[in-house]
């Protein structure tokens, strides 16, 4: 099938990452999977939550927001105490995939907050703010260590993530949200640098799918997640501005 943008059904999106994208927060990262943008930054509190204190470790958690003009209806802004499910599914998403590449006994007494603001959302939003994310958590690690609050980096690896899907038939890479509302089913991956998956979530949306069919989605999932490493890594090579 001819997708909408003239992709392959293997090609991930034009992907960008703009680091030091904003000054005040320790990691800022601006980054674009096509036409969807997210806006990811790094603060770093010297605390951590009331029922982490006192072991000498740290935490990192996340939180994700859609901005009112992110999609073409206004996205009201979530209130104190009224996140809805999806809000919360993807925040906590986010923080279990930075948890999972982060020695917190090497972080110390400290929380690292991640926050993903969308910007413009056409498909993948939780995938960019994951991959955009760790960006920015590698960014405030640093300037820890740089200010010399760490002495070593508590970083065990990098981590990204896609989506995938099952559309008309076909499995397709990395969806715009006009693949995505008319998808039959919708994965997303996420992985580590080594391999490793932190998180597989996938449903069909309409009908079933087989073994053979998920084992082809995680499969193009794990080789968009590997190229999606390499364009990270190529961005946190590079001397901030």
């Amino acid at each position: 099938m001819k997708r909408i943008d003239g992709r392959k059904a293997s090609e991930l999106r034009p992907v960008k990452i703009r680091r030091n994208f904003t000054r005040a927060a320790a990691g800022s990262v601006w980054i674009a999977f096509g036409e969807t943008q997210v806006l990811c930054t790094a603060s770093v509190d010297e605390a951590v939550p009331e029922w982490r204190k006192g072991r000498g470790v740290g935490w990192v958690t996340a939180e994700y927001e859609m901005l009112p003009g992110s999609t073409p209806d206004r996205k009201a802004r979530s209130r104190s105490g009224k996140i809805d499910g999806r809000t919360q599914e993807i925040q906590r998403l986010i923080g279990r995939a930075m948890r999972a590449v982060v020695d917190v006994e090497k972080l110390g007494e400290r929380t690292i907050w991640l926050d993903c603001d969308v910007l413009q959302a056409d498909g993948g939003t939780r995938t960019a703010a994951i991959t955009g994310a760790y960006v920015a958590l590698a960014d405030a690690v640093s300037k820890l260590r740089r200010s010399g609050k760490l002495k070593v980096s508590p970083l065990t690896d990098r981590v990204a993530a896609v989506s995938v899907g099952l559309v008309g038939g076909e499995v397709l890479l990395d969806l715009c949200y006009a693949e995505d509302k008319d998808a039959e089913v919708d994965f997303n991956v996420v992985m580590t640098n080594r391999g490793r998956f932190v998180e597989i979530q996938g449903a069909a949306e309409a009908g079933t799918f087989t073994r053979l069919q998920m084992n082809k989605m995680v499969s193009m999932g794990e080789r968009g997640v590997r190229a999606l490493l390499a364009i990270q890594q190529k961005a946190l090579s590079k001397a901030k501005r």
